[in-house]
């Protein structure tokens, strides 16, 4: 089978799927990511993330993931939902968030799109990503040309915006690698100027330890004072970034039932969320990646909200 029939039987697999977008890349060492990631973990924008400072040649090698590896598949999937929380003064949750976990959603697309690559093509051997190993997703988007890396450090596509789930296959499977396209960020600095925290810089960096994502759900301990009334309402993750870039006026609805928020989550009002018990959290987020945070770490979110 020559690679372009390779390449065409991965691609329409994961549009059949549900993948918007698919991009390849060769599968090597990312050695203009080394000295980036190397700078951003020196100056300790990973915060209390130390899993980031764990693996470092992985995350830059995909072969050390994969014996063998040959190709980076790189997915796109789309989570972005015309629905929104009905109370204005109510505590936010990101998006992201309202349906169940992306991690067990995408996940499973993805062994299944592996299993299909193995029953047309034959023997293969690869690994289904999904955040949840060292895997520079972004870079490798980047560079499969699924879009371009903006000022908020997101995956930006041309033609929907960034509001997608990125997912990656590696496998050792030679496929026909595309190429990156053109960053179209040129002057625009919304995300930067309407970040609540300051956390994106103006050097295309994020200090991933001053953002509201990461004090409402990577954060452990306590959030620090100097953070008070800074947080937007935000409880649990933070949209203001992609919210603003002009890219996103292009996003479309996803299409996925997984994905649709539960009507009582919706319906809350600030009260109900101030009267959550465990048991109410427990039901209401059942298999939705709020689970994160836990109930103690959602009720220090809603005092610090507070302050």
């Amino acid at each position: 089978m020559h690679i372009e029939q390779r390449t065409q039987i991965v691609k329409q697999h994961a549009f059949d799927l549900g993948f918007q977008y698919v991009g390849i890349s060769k599968a090597g060492f990312l050695e203009d990511e080394a000295p980036r990631l190397e700078t951003w973990l020196r100056q300790g924008f990973q915060g209390e993330m130390g899993y980031m400072e764990q693996h470092f040649d992985k995350r830059l090698d995909p072969t050390k993931l994969v014996e063998g590896a040959k190709s980076v598949v790189s997915l796109m999937y789309n989570y972005h939902s015309p629905h929104r929380q009905s109370d204005p003064d109510a505590p936010k949750i990101s998006q992201y968030a309202y349906g169940i976990d992306y991690h067990f959603v995408v996940k499973d697309r993805l062994k299944t799109l592996l299993q299909r690559i193995q029953q047309d093509i034959g023997t293969i051997e690869g690994r289904c990503f999904v955040d949840s190993a060292p895997v520079l997703e972004r870079a490798w988007a980047r560079r499969s040309g699924l879009g371009w890396i903006g000022k908020n450090s997101m995956l930006i596509n041309p033609r929907n915006g960034s509001f997608f789930f990125l997912a990656e296959l590696i496998i050792d499977l030679e496929l026909l690698p595309d190429a990156p396209i053109k960053d179209y960020c040129g002057r625009c600095t919304r995300c930067i100027d309407a970040c609540p925290t300051q956390a994106i810089l103006p050097n295309r960096t994020v200090n991933g330890s001053q953002c509201i994502s990461y004090f409402t759900i990577e954060l452990k301990k306590e959030i620090p004072a100097s953070m008070a009334g800074k947080f937007d309402n935000w409880v649990f993750g933070c949209d203001v970034c992609q919210q603003v870039c002009p890219w996103n006026r292009f996003a479309q609805n996803h299409q996925e039932p997984q994905f649709l928020p539960k009507p009582e989550l919706l319906a809350w009002k600030l009260s109900d969320w101030y009267e959550i018990t465990e048991e109410i959290f427990a039901n209401i987020f059942a298999k939705s990646a709020v689970k994160r945070t836990k109930f103690s770490g959602l009720k220090r979110n809603l005092a610090f909200l507070q302050q």
